[in-house]
């Protein structure tokens, strides 16, 4: 099976340029393509994800991957699907932001002996000069055309209109596209939907300047099943950096997937086989359940690591009870077998501090300390709502102390809701 007809399978695909081409072209040729990636924060999040996974599924089938870095096009920002002007962040920002990106991607690219590349398209950007940019690459893009492209849409329509500096981008972008499929034989650009009036104008300067044909695939805008954009939760974005978000906050969100995303989750962010994968839409109640233990396994697994991925799940058992995860469930994942019914704690999200400093203050304002809550007014919520806890027992009133009771082997256990905790060691 061709890897694209893996990614139309797995749902990966929103739409094609030249689908039969191609098709041809992916079959009979070791191809180069790319995605660009945001440097405006260390950290990429799970919004990036398909992006990321398109980008293995295409290593896996014996293609090359580029990850381009936006340190130039980052200096100015690409206004599209968005409704306001983006924040412009320094030189300095680009490049500390561009190591924490190339970790997160090196676990799940290989960059070695020159399978995939990770560039910045500062490297050819920031040395173009203005005139000879407009004469030779300017000349090519027909304004009328791209005003009426979607991903500048929303930014003429929005009350501070489109700047002069994210007008630029799509010839930017298209520049990338040229100068990757001349310098690397990169002749395939992917990206999310909003991409694809950028992606569309580097396919046709492609063409214009090199006289060669190139191709484009987005992806779909990934929400759950409620709605909601994918990745986000009451403390933001999911991130794929482990001191942003740690892996077990990471396997909690992968097993708290609505009932109607596993099977979609699972084609999406596994690389589990879809024979199996088709097996779970028949699954209910426990046995559904199960199947999200190994779908928050494989996805933290492929993020952090093995080990990472082990932790967490004995970490959630201990939180939320035993569970068994049967042989002839998804048997393509390493998950551990058998039933886990005791298990470390060790990677539930904890901090420490003096015991003297909890002494006589608020419960509530621990859970603000320690991130469960944002406010008071969260947390009088919460309290309101029968939600808050301490080692088991519901706090009552708003205004509940700390006392001696509440510490436990020297240990309190906060939660919020019935998902959120954290440990409180005290020294």
């Amino acid at each position: 099976m061709s890897v694209l007809s893996i990614l139309k399978e797995r749902g990966f695909i929103d739409d094609l340029t030249h689908t039969e081409e191609l098709e041809d072209y992916l079959t009979h040729n070791r191809a180069t393509c790319y995605i660009g990636f945001d440097p405006t924060a260390a950290s990429l999040h799970v919004g990036s994800l398909v992006c990321i996974m398109a980008l293995a599924h295409m290593q896996k089938h014996g293609h090359r991957p580029i990850a381009l870095v936006g340190g130039g096009t980052g200096l100015i920002g690409d206004p599209s699907g968005k409704t306001e002007l983006r924040k412009i962040i320094t030189q300095e920002q680009i490049d500390k932001n561009k190591k924490g990106i190339r970790n997160q991607l090196a676990r799940f690219l290989d960059f070695s002996d020159d399978k995939a590349f990770l560039l910045d398209n500062a490297q050819w950007l920031t040395k173009l000069e203005y005139i000879p940019f407009l004469r030779d690459i300017g000349r090519h893009f027909s304004v009328n055309r791209m005003i009426k492209a979607e991903s500048y849409k929303a930014r003429m329509e929005s009350e501070d209109g489109l700047t002069f500096i994210e007008f630029n981008y799509m010839l930017l972008q298209a520049y990338d596209f040229m100068q990757l499929a001349e310098s690397h034989d990169c002749f395939i650009q992917m990206g999310g939907s909003d991409q694809w009036g950028n992606i569309v104008a580097g396919i046709d300067l492609v063409r214009r300047t090199l006289k060669k044909q190139a191709y484009g695939i987005t992806f779909p805008l990934i929400t759950t099943a409620s709605g909601i954009k994918m990745g986000k939760t009451h403390k933001g974005a999911v991130w794929l950096d482990a001191e942003k978000f740690s892996p077990y906050e990471y396997y909690q969100f992968w097993v708290n997937a609505d009932d109607a995303d596993v099977v979609r989750f699972l084609a999406l962010f596994t690389f589990l086989p879809m024979a199996e994968i088709n097996q779970v839409k028949h699954l209910e109640g426990a046995d559904l359940n199960k199947a999200k233990a190994i779908l928050a396994y494989e996805a933290t697994r492929i993020c952090h690591g093995e080990d990472a991925a082990v932790k967490a799940l004995q970490a959630s058992v201990s939180m939320f009870g035993s569970i068994e995860i049967p042989k002839g469930l998804l048997p393509g994942s390493s998950i551990p077998r058998g039933p886990h019914s005791v298990a470390s704690d060790t990677a539930v999200p904890s901090s420490s501090c003096l015991k003297k400093d909890i002494e006589k203050i608020p419960v509530v304002d621990l859970f603000m300390n320690v991130g469960l809550c944002k406010s008071k007014s969260d947390a009088r919520r919460l309290v309101k709502q029968g939600g808050a806890y301490i080692n088991g027992n519901r706090i009552a009133v708003f205004g509940q102390m700390i006392v001696d009771d509440d510490v436990k082997d020297n240990e309190i256990l906060l939660r919020a809701g019935k998902k959120k905790y954290h440990k409180i060691i005290l020294t």
